[in-house]
């Protein structure tokens, strides 16, 4: 039982550096760059998929503690640290980001207005749009939106 709860453990914190990484890229690399103001801690929870965090966890704590083989924990460390600080490069932390967040050609309308353009992010309560009939980005307003 304590070899389980430290394997669980063990890759919960690997699993969270790892993801650290990844969203501390993302938000140097397509955050910062598209000028959209999201805090960090917002960003990492809202975005989370914790059933794919629990199931990576189990995996990296079973292979740390339970493969004797250090070659192979080595090696796959190595591949999740260079998968995760691989969106540190600029580059590669702007495609990840509008694989992830971005979405082409998206109408919205409000109570006056409609929206044509590119949804860079789809936030809690507000939508950070590219309108491209004004050549800009804008901020749409949830709450306010016939979706």
């Amino acid at each position: 039982m304590n070899k389980l709860l430290l394997a669980l453990l063990t890759g919960m914190l690997i699993t969270f550096i790892a993801d650290f990484f990844l969203f501390l890229g993302l938000k140097l690399n397509y955050f910062d760059f598209y000028e959209i103001e999201i805090y960090y801690n917002v960003l990492f929870a809202d975005n989370q998929n914790f059933i794919l965090y629990f199931f990576l966890s189990i995996i990296f704590g079973s292979v740390v503690i339970f493969i004797a083989n250090n070659k192979l924990t080595l090696m796959m460390l190595s591949m999740v640290t260079l998968l995760a600080i691989a969106p540190l490069f600029s580059s590669l932390g702007k495609k990840l980001g509008s694989y992830m967040f971005m979405k082409k050609d998206k109408t919205y309308r409000d109570a006056k207005h409609t929206f044509v353009g590119d949804v860079y992010y789809d936030g809690r309560t507000t939508i950070h749009f590219y309108d491209k009939e004004l050549n800009k980005m804008i901020l749409l307003q949830k709450n306010k939106l016939f979706i």
